[in-house]
């Protein structure tokens, strides 16, 4: 076992953390420093992570989101037989925790078993594992000996079925993980010796009656501070805390001052850190409830204080010890929502509210659960009525010295409450203290994990698959020949891909085997550079190529969907892997491989999308080749007897039956009559208007006119087209934004103005063509609505100078396109 002292118990959290796959359980007790090192973690991580609390209050406090918010749980008992319930995920919370390496939850000890199993069930869902989190690598922080989750008997009754406690640690889910704890031990808080051994009898249940007569020396029953001796009463339930607040404050004979706090945007009224009304008078005892950000750091949060001076500049605080007062004024806390970074597809945080306050609260007394964290150089201590496991230890904990502490009440033995759960779980902590050996066989358990990663092809043979499974269940709607070429992908992916991957992943664990770690391996990584050359190469010139042909449209509008998602999974899990091979033909490691790939997924886009439009793709030979003159003509005819009869493309022509009329160019109406879905009957109805596009559009010409089509128009062919073959200008102007083009290049391309081009985007929004959302940004769509409403402003020159150039004319005509 490792000797622990500070450092080494700090770098060791650090090195599991950084560089290993492992989760960690970090404790330790009050004041060892837990939430400095989850800053630290934060700044000096190249892992995507998050940082999320069970209690609002507590997310602002370590600068992330609350649990609830981040995985849209029920607020209410997860049932497991439930927890798959259907929530709606946005695409972009899809992304963030699709690519997610590592998931920090602070204040640990109150957050309930079935909440950390919800977080379980939507990772898995989403990330597409059925490994414990998805996969993602949890940090978990807190001390089981201060406050605990909160459960209500009634729900209490609905989870005790599935859980023995209702603590984190008896998640179903983490119990399926072998997770180490590192216990942080060197105490920054407290210097004195005397105090401290006092503390730990009390937090670990062992101080005996000499213990707690020594601690019952500091009940002083008659003891009355001076007003400004900075001494904070720190009681059990929050109405006693408010009586006192209130009597204080009701006391003092000077004017009362009120503050009203500036909300702006999303800032639910649980996460205020302080009073959104707050009445202050001089005289008045408040604490700083936020630590100094400017340099000086004149103040932190726990800090008590006298209000001196209230006037328009501030409030004056003098606080105890302190040669100068302080002149405060309003500060900021943010509300805060990870996202993805457009530009640098790093997970950021976006501020989506603010609450603008004085850094101040009433502060003769607080309760110990809004304690949690802070440190007091006084203080009165009113435990008597002690209710939950921890709430002595963390009202005593909160003071640096034993003689800054006074006892309102003796404390009892039976306050000091024991849980049989939490010493096994304690002794379990022990068990699990990692030792320097455990550490290099996680990375090496880590590295080889990334590499057998890297290597394996089953999530790519199972979406094949699933695409398969479509093509079967929907052979009436989609061409026949994708079959075969669905079948040919299979052989290629099994035959190049999965036998050569599989080969070298049963001589992995040879590597692993070894004292040195795979990174530093130098046998291994040439093996992985070849590697990286042979598979790069193949999904470049072959897996990548074949499936690409596999477009297919169909009149089904389920089918399509179905069609199209499973092929865009098969494609983006193909483009991620060449991102990682490629890079892998310069050498392997951790980082950057992980880098790579979630950047190879953040960045996809379906080669569908940006190349060319979808009604382009000819399916005259099945999928994939280059677009047919008569196909087109076909498409054009379908169109145009659809909208005269005021009828469905589908009950025209079904799209297979358009198709292989463009596959045999038949040339009678008794050649027509045998085309699937036409029959002798209809041949003759419809005979004298396709013959006629047959005869116009031979087979010898389709590469002729298919640089006149759509295509050759996209390839930069055509120089312009008043009217398109397929309908109106308009619809050729979103054809080619779908292709990737940007209005200005369409306006170059097709001779038009800007204007136009603009005008034609937004006669597509306003048709339900094309979403909003792919023209304008999301941020800027809420600065319009919020500030104008659903109604287009009057004039859009007011509009905007109003919103001071942030928008742009254009931007305003399509979010108002819709009416």
């Amino acid at each position: 076992m490792i000797t622990p002292t500070v450092n080494e118990r700090l770098e060791l959290a650090h090195n599991y953390v950084l560089h290993t796959h492992q989760n960690v359980f970090l404790t330790g007790k009050a004041g060892t420093g837990k939430t400095t090192f989850l800053h630290q973690v934060r700044q000096i991580s190249a892992k995507r992570l998050v940082v999320a609390a069970p209690t609002g209050v507590a997310a602002i406090n370590a600068g992330g989101v609350t649990i609830h918010s981040l995985f849209q749980l029920p607020f209410g008992p997860i049932v497991p037989e439930v927890m798959q319930e259907n929530r709606k995920f946005s695409r972009d919370k899809i992304k963030l925790l699709r690519t997610l390496d590592l998931l920090i939850i602070d204040e640990i000890s109150m957050v309930r078993a079935d909440v950390l199993d919800g977080i379980d069930a939507v990772l898995r869902r989403y990330r597409y594992s059925q490994e414990p989190f998805g996969g993602v690598q949890l940090l978990l922080i807190g001390d089981m000996q201060q406050l605990p989750p909160v459960i209500r008997d009634e729900d209490w009754a609905l989870l005790q079925p599935h859980y023995d406690t209702g603590y984190f640690f008896s998640s179903h889910a983490l119990q399926e993980t072998d997770y180490v704890s590192i216990e942080l031990t060197h105490i920054y808080r407290q210097a004195d010796q005397r105090f401290i051994d006092l503390l730990n009898g009390v937090r670990e249940k062992t101080i005996g009656p000499a213990g707690l007569a020594d601690l019952n020396e500091r009940y002083l029953p008659d003891f009355e501070p001076a007003d400004d001796a900075g001494y904070i009463t720190l009681s059990t339930h929050n109405q006693t805390a408010q009586q006192i607040n209130a009597q204080k404050l009701a006391d003092l004979t000077t004017p009362l001052h009120t503050f009203e706090a500036v909300i702006a945007d999303e800032f639910p009224e649980q996460m205020y850190p302080t009073e959104a009304t707050l009445d202050l008078k001089v005289g008045a005892q408040v604490m700083f409830v936020k630590n100094d950000t400017s340099r000086e750091k004149l103040y932190y949060n726990g800090k008590i204080g006298q209000v001196k001076h209230i006037d328009e500049d501030g409030v004056v605080v003098q606080c105890p010890g302190d040669p100068i007062s302080l002149t405060i004024g309003p500060v900021d806390w943010q509300n805060v929502r990870y996202t993805i970074d457009p530009e640098t597809r790093e997970i950021k945080t976006d501020i989506i509210g603010t609450f603008t306050q004085l850094p101040l609260r009433l502060a003769w007394a607080i309760t110990i659960h809004k304690s949690q964290g802070l440190t007091f150089e006084r203080a009165i201590i009113d435990a008597g009525r002690a209710f939950a496991h921890g709430q002595v230890y963390v009202a005593l904990s909160r003071c640096k010295t034993l003689d800054g502490l006074v006892l309102r009440t003796p404390i009892p033995a039976s306050s000091i409450k024991t849980e049989l759960n939490l010493e096994q779980f304690h002794a379990d902590v022990q068990e699990r203290t990692p030792s320097e050996e455990h550490l290099h066989d996680a990375k090496r358990a880590n590295q080889a994990l990334r590499i057998n990663e890297l290597f394996a092809f089953e999530p790519a043979a199972y979406l094949l698959g699933r695409l398969r499974k479509v093509a079967d269940d929907n052979a009436r709607s989609l061409p026949a020949i994708l079959q075969t070429k669905l079948a040919e992908l299979g052989t290629l992916l099994t035959d190049k891909a999965r036998a050569v991957s599989h080969r070298f992943r049963r001589q992995l664990p040879e590597y692993v085997a070894e004292t040195s770690l795979p990174e530093a391996n130098e046998v291994l990584q040439e093996r992985l550079r070849k590697a990286g050359d042979y598979f790069h190469a193949l999904l470049s010139d072959e897996l990548l190529p074949r499936l690409r042909q596999l477009f297919a449209e169909t009149d089904n509008k389920q089918v399509r969907i179905d069609w199209f998602e499973a092929l865009d999974e098969l494609e983006k899990e193909l483009v991620v892997k060449q991102a990682v091979f490629g890079q892998c033909r310069t050498g392997f490691d951790v980082v950057t491989y992980g880098q790579t790939r979630h950047r190879a997924e953040l960045d996809f886009v379906p080669d569908r999308k940006k190349t060319q439009p979808m009604s382009a793709r000819n399916q005259g030979d099945g999928a994939g080749d280059r677009p047919s003159s008569l196909y087109f003509a076909l498409m054009k005819w379908r169109t145009e007897m659809a909208n005269e009869h005021n009828a469905t493309t589908y009950q025209i022509m079904p799209q297979k039956t358009l198709v292989e009329i463009a596959e045999k160019y038949p040339n009678s109406l008794a050649e027509l009559a045998k085309i699937k879905g036409i029959g002798k009957a209809k041949a003759n109805r419809i005979g004298p208007m396709i013959l006629p596009l047959v005869r116009k559009n031979p087979p010898d010409e389709r590469s002729k006119a298919a640089s006149t089509s759509r295509i050759g128009l996209l390839a930069g062919n055509v120089p312009r087209l008043v009217k398109d073959d397929l309908g109106g200008t308009h619809e050729l102007t979103l054809d080619l934004f779908l292709a990737g083009k940007s209005p200005a290049a369409i306006a170059t391309m097709r001779g038009l103005t800007l204007q136009t081009v603009e005008a034609h985007l937004a006669k597509c929004i306003a048709a339900g063509q094309l979403p909003v959302e792919a023209v304008v940004p999301a941020d800027k769509l809420t600065l319009i609505y919020d500030t104008f409403g659903p109604d287009r402003p009057a004039s859009l020159t007011d509009a905007v100078t109003k919103l001071n150039g942030q928008v742009t004319y254009a931007e305003l005509r399509y979010a108002y396109a819709k009416g």
